[in-house]
């Protein structure tokens, strides 16, 4: 190959990477992120006593923020419905959709949106009332069963109860609170939803200790952000955000150890926190990147435990969403 073509490849390339890079130049002339978020899920994204929007899947996009403007709070949340979420992503309202929403493949194909990662492994389950005195769920057989509409939910209850030869009567709402309205009110018998969300809306019904979570986990519920499909530079950032903070927890840098990390001799903590190579640099990014995620967000086990995990409300134990070499299945691939 003559260094001629080789001259005019490298130019095409450019010119694709600057078409395609377009998203964090608006996020920065903008100066603020627009994040996709739920209608009120708590431990994932509500709004507290403050009016301030809090959870997981919320300080996702605030360690966005940080790692682009070293300020978690550039970030405008807006809710989105079930059904209206990926055309949300799709037609540009938002910059990234951080909605407890499934990967699967039909949606990484068909709608034009690409997943970055998965920040909480999950599985649907059953929530309902202990004076049925149900323990399994086969014991649902002829139930009434409140979901939402328009979501992985929906399909996973048809297959189970097909799968098993079970018949139930499925009553589907355009909102999980109209579910769970309808759920607390004796409408129907048993509620559906991902496990997670089970233990967040569980806090929102009026009796909530007379609950029980079935133990049946009956499908794969991978949840983690997307963003549309046209924009390579993009991707790497949102997907890397959620790297580093699985990386610094694993290398045990935390918000309380920041500043003694940052004296540290270890390569692969001063590449974390950008002493030592261009990693932010090639993403568009600085240096410190990470070390502004995890001094203004936490690491990932910082923001799990306190939003949904053992300091918070629901107290949802780590389980699959431990780091690999703690019993779990959260893995990053290294920075390097």
């Amino acid at each position: 190959m003559t260094r001629a073509i080789v001259v005019a490849l490298a130019a095409i390339v450019a010119m694709v990477s600057s078409a395609t890079a377009q998203t964090l130049k608006t996020v920065k002339d903008r100066g603020q992120l627009i994040c996709g978020v739920s209608e009120g899920l708590p431990g994932f994204s509500a709004r507290d006593d403050k009016n301030q929007w809090t959870g997981f899947d919320v300080d996702l996009c605030r360690a966005l923020a940080a790692a682009i403007f070293n300020d978690a709070g550039k970030v405008q949340f807006v809710s989105v419905a079930s059904g209206d979420r990926f055309q949300a992503l799709s037609s540009k309202r938002i910059d990234v959709l951080a909605r407890n929403s499934t990967w699967t493949m039909d949606r990484d194909t068909a709608l034009g949106v690409i997943f970055a990662a998965v920040n909480y492994y999950d599985g649907q389950g059953f929530m309902v009332r202990k004076s049925l005195k149900i323990d399994t769920a086969l014991e649902l057989a002829d139930k009434s069963i409140c979901t939402q509409s328009g979501t992985t939910t929906e399909l996973n209850l048809a297959d189970y109860f097909r799968n098993n030869r079970m018949n139930y009567k499925a009553m589907t709402f355009p909102t999980a609170d109209e579910a769970l309205k309808t759920y607390d009110s004796g409408g129907c018998d048993a509620f559906t939803s991902d496990v997670s969300q089970l233990h967040g809306l569980r806090i929102k019904l009026s009796k909530p200790l007379d609950q029980v979570v079935l133990p049946e986990v009956i499908s794969k519920e991978p949840l983690g952000p997307a963003v549309r499909q046209d924009d390579v530079q993009w991707l790497n950032i949102v997907k890397w955000t959620h790297f580093a903070m699985i990386n610094a927890e694993e290398l045990n840098v935390s918000r309380a150890t920041l500043e003694e990390a940052m004296k540290s001799q270890k390569a692969d903590v001063r590449r974390l926190l950008g002493l030592e190579g261009d990693l932010g640099e090639k993403i568009g990014l600085t240096k410190d990147w990470a070390a502004r995620i995890v001094r203004l967000v936490g690491n990932y086990g910082e923001v799990f435990e306190r939003n949904v995990g053992a300091d918070s409300k629901l107290a949802i134990p780590r389980g699959m969403n431990s780091l690999w070499d703690r019993g779990g299945i959260q893995y990053a691939p290294p920075l390097r």
